[in-house]
């Protein structure tokens, strides 16, 4: 049963594909049962237009978001390594010579780790594997972009890449045989605070010690009125929300 609900597409069953969907079903709907259809078309609509507000995601995300904290003293918590995890890719960066490149939520998760490698002197891992370019064609591993942008650009030694990994539970598998291997037990896991949750579970399910370092918190950002007008970011904000909630059931269930 698990199997199967795991291969159904995310996108079919977050926002906005399945409220396209909903309102879609209402106007089928609409013909033979009028106000039935008017009732899911018009719930499908309101909830697209709540779900792309900022204030409307933040419903969302601060759950998410309270299940971790800023951390504090990073030097000392008592940490042997900092692991920074991937996000997603630009392909085909025509600026850097056709490589592929860290998206911007991949780039502060990077920006976080050197700050913290600064106040720590730690040596770093990242962690993300290959994946389709544009093209359809393999791609350079996620990691090795990340590596490529903290040495160029942060000025921050990497010591281990780790680059098979497709999801996050393989990339707490995979990180943690390459640490056990250098004696590490401890340490400081960089992705942003959304994601953390779901990516603690994961490395301590490994059997590391996880100090949560997390970044790119939004929850407590929706406080004016333009928070309530409909923006490609709020339904951003709801679909990420959304897939971190129910990956983290979906872990609790598959890691026990």
């Amino acid at each position: 049963m698990l199997d199967l609900l795991n291969a159904i597409p995310r996108e079919l069953i977050l926002p906005p594909a399945n409220l396209f969907l909903l309102i879609l079903i209402g106007l089928l709907v609409w013909r033979r049962w009028p106000r039935a259809g008017r009732i899911v078309a018009g719930i499908g609509l309101a909830l697209l237009a709540f779900l792309s507000t900022t204030a409307g995601a933040s419903l969302f995300v601060r759950p998410l978001e309270r299940m971790t904290a800023p951390l504090r003293s990073p030097e000392r918590a008592g940490a042997q390594a900092i692991v920074v995890l991937a996000a997603g890719r630009l392909q085909d960066a025509p600026e850097y010579g056709g490589r592929d490149i860290p998206d911007y939520l991949a780039l502060a998760r990077l920006r976080y780790a050197a700050h913290l490698q600064r106040a720590t002197s730690l040596p770093v891992l990242v962690s993300g594997g290959v994946g389709a370019n544009a093209a359809g064609r393999e791609a350079d591993a996620l990691a090795d972009a990340m590596a490529t942008a903290l040495r160029e650009d942060f000025g921050v030694p990497v010591k281990w890449i780790e680059a098979r990994s497709r999801d996050t539970a393989q990339n707490a598998a995979n990180s943690a045989a390459m640490l056990r291997k250098d004696g590490v037990k401890r340490i400081l896991l960089v992705t942003d605070a959304m994601h953390m949750p779901r990516a603690r579970m994961a490395f301590e399910h490994e059997g590391l010690e996880v100090v949560s370092a997390p970044t790119m918190f939004f929850g407590d950002q929706a406080r004016s009125a333009s928070s309530l007008v409909p923006s490609a970011e709020g339904m951003r904000r709801s679909w990420y929300a959304l897939y971190e909630l129910l990956g983290f059931a979906w872990y609790r269930l598959r890691l026990g």
